[in-house]
């Protein structure tokens, strides 16, 4: 890929940016299994991960024997006191799972939109160690990975299409594992919202600043139709509320959620947070991708109502909080 031509090609789509939260919405094509899996388990501390893992995997039916699969945590800064990313405790205990049922390669990888040290990052954050005690997980700068151009499939955004990294295209199966959090711009950060991250900082800039310029729910949403998750795994044990999602307070909501479809996980996630997911923009457009409405999800593990605990939110979004 020539970077020179791919810049000058979002550069031009750049100057469409404010028309792109006008743009007339196409109906998005669905993507979801005609019913949906979530199994919502009760996960106290990060040292029960293994086992928590386990039954959730199961309770998905995630079938990875001989698949490649790329986790895609959200890895954004270090903080030695914000719970910003996803745990690297969950993600080694995932990955660990996914080998020991078959998995022909697991790859752990991201584009951080703050960071541009990734090495750095990832060893302050204890990915590193985590991953070198497993000794098999790749770790993956999805911001410097060979990308290919791909066609977006909502046009919710004036982009005609996205370069995205060849780890990612390669894959047979990508779970999201977004850190459950508010934020101060989408009301949300879980599974879609996680997908910021697969685009590279070296075509996309730092941080990302395109996206924004599209409209952030429409870049989501772009997102969401163009790139396939086809699981998801939430790591709601330490979550963040309020300032979301780097400024934060810690809100202990002391659950994994597992699902095979990313709306029908964030729908849920929000559900969890006391949030109505109808009311979030992004999720209110990306609906139809997925299966949204509950009687349409089979739910496993937790009844949501013993776990929901209203999330703090910041005054632009307490609109968001559920009746």
């Amino acid at each position: 890929m020539n970077r020179r031509h791919a810049l000058n090609g979002i550069m031009l789509a750049g100057t469409a940016g404010i028309a792109a939260r006008t743009l007339w919405r196409p109906k998005l094509k669905r993507r979801s299994p005609g019913r949906s899996t979530v199994a919502v388990l009760k996960c106290e501390r990060y040292g029960l991960c293994p086992s928590v893992v386990e039954d959730g995997l199961r309770l998905g039916g995630l079938d990875v024997k001989d698949k490649r699969v790329l986790l895609k945590p959200n890895l954004v800064e270090y903080s030695p006191t914000a719970p910003i990313n996803t745990h690297p405790l969950l993600v080694a205990a995932v990955a660990d799972s996914l080998y020991r049922r078959g998995a022909a390669a697991v790859t752990v990888a991201d584009g951080p939109g703050h960071v541009r040290d990734f090495e750095m990052l990832a060893e302050e954050s204890g990915f590193t160690e985590q991953l070198r005690l497993l000794k098999r997980p790749a770790l993956v700068d999805l911001n410097y990975d060979p990308v290919r151009r791909v066609n977006t499939a909502a046009r919710t955004t004036a982009l005609p299409d996205l370069w995205l990294p060849e780890s990612v295209l390669a894959a047979d199966i990508v779970i999201s594992m977004p850190k459950i959090k508010t934020h101060h711009w989408a009301g949300v950060t879980l599974s879609l919202k996680n997908l910021f991250g697969v685009l590279p900082g070296s075509v996309y800039g730092w941080p990302k600043n395109i996206l924004h310029w599209e409209g952030i729910d429409n870049s989501i949403v772009e997102l969401a139709a163009t790139v396939p998750v086809h699981y998801v795994i939430a790591d709601g044990i330490t979550a963040m509320e309020g300032n979301g999602p780097l400024h934060g307070a810690a809100r202990n909501l002391g659950c994994l959620v597992f699902a095979d479809d990313p709306v029908a996980a964030d729908f849920t996630c929000c559900r969890l947070m006391g949030i109505e997911p109808e009311r979030v923009r992004h999720l209110e457009m990306a609906a139809p991708l997925g299966n949204s409405n509950e009687r349409s999800i089979d739910q496993r593990g937790e009844v949501i109502a013993t776990l929901r605990k209203p999330f703090d939110l910041m005054a632009a979004f307490r609109h968001l909080r559920a009746p």
